[in-house]
């Protein structure tokens, strides 16, 4: 089950507590792979789509301060200007347009992918900006880049890339998608991720994601034959099935597909996730002795917290399996001054929350 976790670095054309609450400790954000990407037009975002569902990643998305803006309008005479500028003085930080503030931090990833949009022949102003500000501190990590246009070759973006991180180890050549390819991106993307000089950075994809009702909690995988071959599953698209209470401990149903099997004689514990006689998956909020297959276990959750977010003792439980987490921006969660502000569990903003478990003031709370 092992899956190389690496940096793109540029997609071009065109991403006070109520008596009544449990509260528990997030965990910090850990992730070793970031995607940061700018879209225009959509392309890029559709490309972090794709790759995130091959590797698994924090992504950050980069957006302008000033919104609205037509880039191509009047023969593209707003984006020339702005490139115009920064060649003109590319180590002035006044050449450069301003961009959204961004929190994140790159201290805890080893490999930055950064997706953003060629505009004639150059990376886009926006991206450009943010690798101005942010391009020394990806000094020694891995970054990998993606270019995608039109039609115009990427060696201006590339140069512009270069430029802005120096002293990055540049982790094998750009991948190209341009309009001509573009419905193949997702075999390119696979394909190119084989070609990186990751031999080192090899690290296993041991995480998947299972959202209910709209709250998504994430699932530490074991390795084995049958995770390897739900991965390679899930990396075509994510899965939706109806599971069922059954017998006080768990809510089960088939998968509709078929997974090897290693059974032995276990006791399940709350969070475990467990393949049944290879095509049934069980979701445990109790425990049960018998010879399974064991999958994973669900992260963080309390046995309480586990039957309530799993619906315990309902029939027709819709589930989703994925790897990714649903989310278009960096998997974490900020306080809030805001004492009724409340976020899902992939960090969305709740405006009505009901009986669940919520992110409040950095807390887990259970209503």
């Amino acid at each position: 089950m092992k899956q190389v976790l690496l940096f793109l670095s540029a997609i071009l054309l065109g991403c006070s507590s109520s008596d009544n609450e449990v509260m528990a400790e997030v965990p910090a954000n850990v992730g070793k792979t970031l995607v940061v990407y700018y879209s225009y037009t959509g392309n890029c975002r559709e490309i972090v789509k794709t790759l995130t569902s091959q590797i698994q990643a924090d992504v950050l998305e980069i957006q302008p301060a000033e919104k609205g803006l037509k880039y191509e309008a009047n023969n593209y005479a707003l984006g020339t200007q702005l490139l115009n500028a920064i060649k003109a003085n590319p180590n002035d930080a006044s050449s450069y347009p301003a961009i959204d503030p961004v929190t994140t931090s790159l201290s805890s990833y080893k490999n930055i992918i950064i997706v953003t949009p060629l505009w004639w022949s150059q990376m886009a102003a926006i991206m450009q900006t943010y690798l101005f500000n942010y391009g020394p501190q990806m000094a020694g990590k891995n970054v990998a880049m993606i270019v995608s246009s039109a039609s115009s070759g990427i060696s201006g973006v590339v140069s512009d890339a270069k430029r802005l991180i120096p002293d990055a180890e540049w982790m094998g050549d750009a991948l190209w998608i341009n309009n001509s390819n573009r419905r193949n991106t997702t075999s390119l993307v696979q394909n190119w991720l084989k070609t990186l000089n990751f031999a080192q950075e090899q690290t296993t994809i041991d995480k998947m994601y299972i959202t209910i009702d709209g709250q998504t909690q994430s699932i530490t995988l074991v390795e084995n034959d049958a995770t390897k071959a739900l991965v390679e599953k899930l990396q075509q698209s994510p899965v939706t099935l109806t599971l069922n209470s059954s017998g006080g401990f768990e809510i089960w149903g088939a998968l509709g597909f078929s997974l090897p099997t290693s059974d032995q004689q276990i006791t399940a514990q709350p969070g475990d996730v467990i393949l049944y006689n290879g095509s049934n998956i069980c979701l445990f909020y109790g425990t049960n002795s018998w010879s399974y297959t064991r999958l994973g276990k669900i992260d963080g959750l309390s046995e309480n917290e586990l039957r309530t977010f799993l619906k315990a003792g309902n029939s027709n439980i819709s589930i989703t399996l994925s790897l990714t987490s649903g989310t278009t921006a960096i998997r974490q969660i900020s306080g809030s001054d805001d004492e009724d502000v409340y976020y899902s569990l992939n960090g969305q903003r709740v405006t009505s929350p009901s009986h669940g478990i919520y992110i409040k003031k950095g807390k887990k709370v259970i209503l």
